[in-house]
């Protein structure tokens, strides 16, 4: 699989996002064959919803497409280290592959704050990490620059 392709699109997701204020959060559902089945970007702030991540959105618009909860022969890609809630969401949707950009130090949870796959659960979804990392931190520096001016700006 072309994991800089996909990336590419979870990308084109999180850009998304950034245009509308969210944090710059983009995931893209992949099957075994390379066909698109899902995506989205974060939606937290927009739709006033702790849940509405990328991942979730896509995972949920994945089981849909596919008539099923169980993803074991899809890939997520996305531009973030999951956080808790969402690496849940994987382990129980079983997908087979996650692929992210950049490390989260403060909520990520395949590596960075803790690693689910070195607890006994029933699925371990292999993980790579660091793809299209550059952009993906680059994307997330313009946002949280972006909000500190506005904050600033409020405050002046």
């Amino acid at each position: 699989m072309d994991d800089i392709k996909y990336m590419m699109l979870a990308l084109e997701e999180a850009k998304n996002a950034f245009d509308e204020n969210e944090v710059p959060v983009g995931a893209v559902l992949v099957d075994e064959n390379g066909r698109v089945i899902a995506k989205a970007h974060n939606r937290r702030e927009c739709d006033k919803n702790a849940i509405l991540h990328a991942e979730l959105m896509t995972i949920n618009e994945g089981c849909k497409a596919l008539g099923g909860w169980r993803l074991h022969k899809c890939t997520l890609y996305v531009t973030l280290e999951p956080c808790p809630m969402c690496a849940g969401a994987i382990v129980n949707s079983r997908i087979k592959r996650v692929v992210y950009g950049a490390k989260d130090p403060k909520a990520g949870c395949f590596g960075s704050v803790l690693n689910l796959n070195s607890y006994p659960f029933n699925h371990k979804p292999e993980i790579i990490s660091g793809v299209c990392e550059k952009q993906s931190l680059e994307l997330m520096e313009k946002f949280f620059n972006r909000l500190r001016e506005k904050r600033n700006e409020k405050n002046n």
